[in-house]
């Protein structure tokens, strides 16, 4: 996936979850943040960003921040960045060779799944969860309790018993990394879910990204510690 219309920048504040203050050209632009997520390790002061320069006169801010250098290493930080990937990825022939369709947002029982795919006679259903948070080439998810997340692992495993297929895929939204691990320590349930998930026959997956200040793509799987 490509963005159009890239700056660079220098981060300042965050103001809330939705805004932050960049310095672009000298001055102070006030920035859509595309990430509600803490992000505390990616947004420090002075960091040197990315962002995306739109001319919609809908919108109320003029930029949206789309990535980050953290000790010498891009990171997107785009939420729906993930997606758009994985979604370029299978029409592609990345994840399985001759899928016959491909949805996003489906729904099964209480929840939205990011896609939902048939291959054969096979049916798939794919949740996607993008990655920002490392230390020491580690990735680990996620970086703020995520009832939400938990429940979509249990009704993946819902759908295997019905019959289906069904996908995690982290999307690891920067190179050079070791393995992906589950972040016990912010929320032990998640990893607890994904360990249960494996052994019902979800299938878990990671995959690192090629990542530029205008595009990103899936490139290289990842081991993965549960």
């Amino acid at each position: 996936m490509r963005y159009q219309n890239i700056r660079k920048g220098i981060f300042k504040k965050r103001e809330n979850r939705f805004i932050a203050l960049v310095e672009i050209d000298g001055k102070i632009e006030k920035c859509h943040v595309k990430n509600t997520g803490r992000c505390k390790e990616l947004l420090v002061f002075n960091a040197e960003v990315f962002v995306e320069e739109n001319f919609s006169e809908k919108r109320k801010t003029r930029f949206s921040l789309i990535s980050v250098i953290k000790n010498n290493k891009l990171i997107n930080m785009d939420s729906q960045a993930p997606n758009k990937a994985v979604s370029e990825w299978i029409e592609s022939g990345g994840l399985f060779d001759g899928v016959n369709l491909l949805k996003s947002e489906v729904k099964f029982q209480n929840s939205r799944f990011d896609f939902y795919a048939e291959k054969d006679n096979s049916r798939i259903f794919i949740e996607v969860k993008g990655v920002t948070l490392e230390e020491n080439k580690i990735v680990r998810f996620p970086d703020a309790p995520t009832k939400r997340g938990v429940k979509h692992i249990f009704e993946l495993c819902d759908a295997v018993k019905q019959g289906y297929n069904s996908y995690i895929i982290f999307v690891i939204q920067m190179s050079d990394v070791l393995w992906f691990e589950p972040n016990y320590q912010t929320h032990s349930e998640f990893g607890k879910a994904l360990k249960y998930a494996e052994n019902q026959g979800v299938i878990i997956l990671a995959y690192s990204c090629k990542v530029g200040s205008d595009f990103m793509e899936i490139d290289k799987k990842i081991k993965i510690k549960l």
